[in-house]
């Protein structure tokens, strides 16, 4: 008995399978540079972070529009040499001047002394948003100042935004 029937049938379901499938276009990558400004914002205005950290303020360069942070977890580093720096978590909501709205996700450090408040964090942007850029994907990395004192922060950012 041949097995010929069986591989022609499995030929064409594969086929057909293959072809059925949906295709994505490619997401659309473009490099952003830029700058950011903000201040701390407090849970009478509105912060619900549990480490009681949120930032909000405004992006230009690349990304143009408002933005609001929230950090959702601050750890120590474990080294005793340098106590006072930090490893977070948190919550990007970035509102372009189109009013299309991009998530990220926050991760980083910042040291926390007046004079010294450095940070560096990496936003990944990820699904929801809503707009032309919602499910947008890529990283930006931001470096900057932290002054707990002035309650404000700034800095710039340099990465890409793809969008879907």
């Amino acid at each position: 008995m041949s097995h010929r029937p069986v591989h022609i049938c499995f030929f064409l379901f594969a086929t057909i399978g293959a072809s059925s499938v949906p295709a994505f276009p490619d997401p659309q990558c473009k490099p952003v540079v830029g700058s950011f400004e903000a201040h701390l914002v407090t849970p009478a205005e509105g912060c619900q972070s549990p480490v009681g950290l949120c930032t909000a303020g405004r992006v230009w360069g690349g990304i143009q529009g408002t933005y609001a942070f929230t950090m959702t977890s601050a750890l120590p580093n474990g080294e005793p040499t340098a106590p006072t720096v930090l490893f977070f978590t948190g919550h990007s909501v970035v509102t372009l001047k189109s009013a299309d709205v991009v998530l990220g996700t926050d991760t980083g450090s910042i040291d926390l002394p007046s004079g010294q408040g450095g940070f560096a964090s990496l936003i990944t942007f990820h699904s929801g948003g809503n707009g032309a850029t919602a499910n947008a994907t890529g990283q930006i990395r931001l470096r900057g100042d932290f002054d707990p004192v002035a309650e404000t922060t700034s800095g710039d950012y340099l990465g890409s935004i793809c969008t879907p």
